[in-house]
């Protein structure tokens, strides 16, 4: 097997590819155009790329954007991209989470795919209006929970679906990192602020920046809806606004019992993303950290350690994989297959086609289910951690 990319990517012609956001001094825009790039699916053509003019013409001259196409607006730019030959065909919105919604709706009005980043919006309305738009345009909609992206979350994913765990009993998630156990905001720095803002972040903090991560991998994994769940958010720093520590009680459809944990402020703990799900047969247990290895315990035997690219790795995992074993595929892989993904629906879109049923990505269904999952949080932790159910 030689090492490579997973898909030259050139059936169909590359897709044209827009940014929202993502500009100077910010992290997740360089991930998404990396991540776009690595299966050579996309070329990155037009922006608007900060919350400035002025910072948006600076970024897109250092991107090697075409002048012509470095907007100083999200409006101006769905209006003039809609209207080109060759106009963009999808854009990434890589912007705090408060300029979601308004670039996603007048992309969708123009005629273009949207990739958006999480949460979907700061409110589940504001999201239920979103997704009522997008299957109204017809257009593919994609959130990117960028960690279902990995082969051996894929992996686990089909093991719980052909009943190899049986019926699952117990799931716990956790999503713990360090980067806010000081008032790092108060510094002025970028990421910090706007996450720590209510006007830009939403009702939610810490569960809304990794606990939506940590609850959609499980949500993943396990295809088991959350029907109620109990929430005690904390805010530990003086000062700060939002939450910055979580622990939720999930009760899912099935009966299955879970537990979900998120802290920005867990000292030690870098990006700690775990899960472990047990079911009548077996369990199974991942690291985002450690993503290329699976655990499984199947009932009465020993744990065995399922590798990427090695023996036991299904098909699911096999048609994300794209080097040998032993190679380490991590962050930006992960992301990159996201990107792969939507950029197959797109082609299919292209001529009327269907999607390979093989083909996964988040939708917005899932972005919907996210700003669910924190309103019901937010709510019952204000009410004193009372079970509350999941609206969407």
């Amino acid at each position: 097997m030689a090492i490579t990319g997973k898909d030259d990517g050139t059936g169909g012609g590359l897709i044209r590819l827009g940014m929202v956001g993502g500009g100077e001094g910010a992290f997740i825009g360089a991930v998404h155009r990396l991540a776009a790039r690595m299966d050579d699916h996309y070329v990155f053509v037009a922006g608007a790329l900060s919350s400035t003019p002025e910072k948006s013409i600076r970024s897109g001259e250092a991107l090697g954007l075409d002048p012509k196409r470095t907007y100083g607006g999200f409006e101006e730019m769905a209006k003039k991209e809609g209207r080109r030959k060759d106009g963009i065909e999808a854009v990434a919105i890589v912007t705090p989470n408060h300029m979601h919604a308004g670039p996603a709706l007048a992309f969708l009005k123009a005629g273009i795919h949207v990739i958006c980043d999480k949460p979907l919006t700061t409110s589940l309305k504001e999201a239920q209006k979103l997704k009522a738009a997008a299957e109204k345009s017809g257009k593919i909609f994609a959130v990117t929970h960028n960690y279902t992206g990995y082969p051996m979350v894929r992996h686990a994913r089909a093991m719980v679906a052909s009943g190899e765990l049986g019926d699952i009993r117990v799931v716990q998630v956790e999503y713990p990192q360090d980067w806010l156990a000081e008032p790092l905001e108060q510094s002025g720095q970028k990421q910090a602020d706007w996450r720590t803002d209510p006007a830009r972040s939403g009702a939610g903090g810490c569960i809304g920046d990794i606990g939506t991560h940590a609850y959609n991998l499980a949500d993943f994994i396990t295809g088991i809806p959350v029907v109620e769940l109990s929430a005690e958010l904390t805010t530990f720093v003086q000062g700060r606004r939002l939450d910055d520590d979580t622990h939720v009680r999930l009760h899912y459809a099935n009966g299955a019992k879970g537990t979900l944990w998120a802290s920005q402020v867990a000292v030690g703990n870098e990006n700690a993303l775990r899960i472990r799900v047990y079911g009548t047969k077996g369990g199974l247990a991942w690291s985002q950290e450690n993503p290329n290895y699976l655990q499984f315990s199947p009932i009465g035997k020993p744990t065995q350690t399922i590798t990427r690219g090695g023996a036991g790795a299904g098909g699911e995992a096999g048609r994300i994989t794209r080097i040998p074993p032993g190679h380490p595929e991590g962050y930006l892989e992960g992301f990159a297959n996201i990107y792969t993904e939507i950029a197959h629906a797109i082609r299919a879109a292209r001529i009327g086609g269907k999607t390979d049923s093989s083909v996964m990505f988040p939708t917005i269904e899932d972005g919907v289910k996210g700003l669910a999952f924190i309103e019901a949080a937010v709510e019952s932790s204000a009410k004193g951690g009372r079970w509350t159910k999941l609206k969407a």
